[in-house]
């Protein structure tokens, strides 16, 4: 349950649903695992996992959900030489050559063939709301991740106003700014990794990691015009994690001091530490997130 990703979304208007109105209305979208012809499925599922049927878990005033995506898995390589077995033959039997129409139809006709026999596999997505704070924060790597979550959401609600996190001063020129004159903000530690490109569309990048940030070399790369696009940082010996242009937080850790705040806390079930956990990890994360938007001048509205 803890997040490794943070991708920043801004509400732009009040989220005014109860935990349980919430609920109620992703009930129609709950997620139900492929059919036979099916190549995947997407749906809700409990926060919790197996044995709840709560699809919202609320805790001081934070809504969880959970997205599944089912997909099946069919090996290209099986495929096409199902494909090509199948042109030769026809190929053979018509004395003619198989037209691209054709190659395709007969492609799509061995998938819904194989596909009732393909074996599945499925990811969950996480992701939680604070209306409190306005943030719709999802545990997704990619911007497209969290996109489809939030699609999903929109078309559930009818409507969903949320807007990807933006500052007005840029990442980029702040970041490289800190690394150029060896600096950072007083509850920002710069750590041993970064990202440097060249501000050319085609320019080149520079990875690096388990480096001492302040060495020459990486000043020789600033001094030619790179600008650091990812960067490893721990905030307040609390968290750790790698920032990227867009104030998108990957690999995100929670510390030594976070930790030893939930060994403190009895527990008597698993539901009782998903609660202790989700409770501690917002409640840090709503500290953290607008301190990260101030060291970037701010929220930029549009």
């Amino acid at each position: 349950m803890w997040f490794k990703n943070l991708a920043l979304y801004r509400l732009s208007e009040p989220f005014t649903l109860t935990a349980i109105e919430l609920s109620q209305q992703m009930e129609s979208m709950r997620f139900k695992a492929c059919g036979g012809h099916e190549e995947f499925s997407y749906g809700w599922t409990s926060p919790l996992g197996r044995g709840s049927e709560q699809l919202v878990h609320q805790a001081n005033g934070f809504m969880m959900l959970c997205a599944t995506r089912e997909e099946k898995v069919l090996p290209s390589g099986v495929i096409n030489e199902m494909v090509a077995e199948k042109i030769a033959l026809k190929e053979e039997q018509e004395f003619r050559k198989i037209s691209k129409k054709e190659r395709t139809e007969l492609k799509e006709e061995i998938i819904f063939e194989l596909l009732p026999r393909a074996f599945s596999f499925s990811k969950k997505t996480f992701a939680y709301i604070d209306p409190k704070g306005g943030w719709l924060v999802v545990d997704a790597s990619s911007a497209k991740k969290a996109e489809e979550l939030i699609s999903f959401l929109r078309k559930n609600l009818g409507s969903l106003p949320v807007v990807p996190i933006n500052s007005k001063d840029a990442p980029t020129s702040i970041m490289t700014q800190w690394l150029l004159e060896d600096d950072s903000p007083a509850n920002m530690l710069i750590e041993d990794e970064c990202e440097l490109k060249a501000p050319e569309e085609s320019g080149g990048i520079v990875r690096c990691k388990r480096m001492d940030l302040s060495a020459p070399e990486i000043k020789q790369h600033l001094d030619k015009g790179k600008q650091v696009i990812k960067l490893a940082l721990s905030w307040s010996d609390r968290l750790s994690f790698v920032l990227d242009e867009n104030l998108a937080v990957k690999r995100l850790k929670f510390l030594e001091l976070i930790q030893e705040q939930i060994n403190d806390i009895e527990v008597g079930s698993p539901e009782e530490q998903f609660d202790v956990d989700f409770t501690i990890m917002t409640d840090e994360l709503s500290q953290f997130l607008p301190q990260l938007l101030t060291i970037f001048g701010g929220e930029a509205l549009s």
